[in-house]
């Protein structure tokens, strides 16, 4: 590892790790439409020997009917690949509240079918006295479902969330996430729910255990799950530009939610991941080399141009920003431009 926390790979990362976790929204698809590259990278990265789980904090759907998508969508899947936020937070649950009681489900049918699948009585109201919520997204949640939640928590039920993510990325844009719904319950409550999706790494250990890996490759679109739960459980992650966050967001990055490898798109599976190396007071990835001078962001690019040459740009440009910010001086992001 560099000390800006980037690492290098000199051969392609579906021979250097065994298990791929891949998040699906941003990543493996945008809302119902294939990303380019997706289904070209995940292929020939198993055929490779990678093996792949795909982790999403999508709670709304049964992991079937996730894996009947991603077919459709040209990438063969199985529902044991696909591991959900609605199992992690049925897991969640199991810390704290026995099997048999009552909890009160705010959400879609994975989320039903993963807390029933741990024992639980699902309710739907507050007055059945439940000893937790579990909320999760699906997009036909209203006021009223919402309002049992609250009165519920107001009660004195545990409050778990599947996840806390504000958007979800949409065909058409982003669109309210299951955070932005959970915030609604919170800020008639006052009561900060638990969480079980990401950036909290159960889900990630969970799918790592049931595939018995021993070299597993977080690879996502958002810093602030994907790859803050890839920091946070130990697990080496790759951010791929696919989705929501930007490469001048990784160059903005706090440390835990660096990325440890930056790729255009699933195809970066299949390749070789150089790390930048310090020289001559820049920070130099192959022919591209960025330094901090002055409080601003000096860039110098690879006249070769084409996509390696940008993704090498933007790993330069992370290691002097990040070099910069654990030196105490970080970028003012005014002066951080699109790359």
């Amino acid at each position: 590892m560099t000390g800006a926390g980037l690492l290098e790979s000199q051969e392609p990362l579906a021979e250097r790790y065994d298990l791929a976790l891949v998040d699906l929204d941003g990543v493996a698809y945008r809302g119902h439409e294939p990303i380019d590259g997706a289904a070209e990278g995940l292929d020939r990265a198993r055929g490779a020997g990678m093996r792949v789980v795909f982790v999403t904090n999508n709670a709304s759907r049964e992991p079937e009917q996730v894996a009947e998508q991603l077919v459709g969508l040209g990438i063969p899947t199985a529902p044991h690949e696909v591991m959900t936020a609605a199992q992690a937070a049925a897991e969640l649950l199991a810390t704290r509240v026995p099997a048999g009681a009552r909890v009160l489900v705010v959400g879609g049918a994975g989320l039903l079918t993963a807390v029933r699948a741990k024992g639980y009585e699902v309710v739907t109201s507050a007055d059945d006295d439940p000893a937790a919520v579990v909320q999760g997204f699906a997009p036909e949640l209203g006021w009223a479902q919402l309002a049992e939640a609250a009165y519920a928590v107001q009660r004195g039920a545990w409050h778990v969330a599947s996840n806390l993510d504000l958007s979800l990325p949409t065909a058409r844009g982003f669109a309210p996430g299951n955070g932005s719904l959970v915030g609604a319950v919170r800020a008639a409550t006052g009561v900060q729910p638990a969480s079980a999706g990401k950036p909290s790494p159960t889900m990630y250990r969970l799918a790592v255990e049931r595939a018995g890996a021993r070299a597993p490759l977080v690879v996502g679109d958002r810093l602030d799950t994907d790859l803050a739960g890839a920091r946070s459980g130990d697990i080496p992650g790759l951010h791929v530009l696919t989705g929501v966050s930007s490469a001048r967001d990784d160059v903005l990055a706090l440390p835990g939610e660096r990325p440890h490898f930056v790729g255009a798109d699933l195809r970066a599976l299949l390749e070789p991941h150089p790390a930048p190396v310090r020289r001559d007071g820049w920070w130099v990835c192959r022919g591209a080399a960025a330094r901090v001078a002055d409080g601003a962001l000096d860039l110098r690019p690879d006249a070769a141009g084409g996509v390696g040459a940008r993704l090498d740009l933007v790993r330069a440009a992370c290691a002097a920003a990040w070099d910069a910010a654990d030196g105490g001086a970080p970028l003012d992001p005014a002066v951080v431009p699109e790359l």
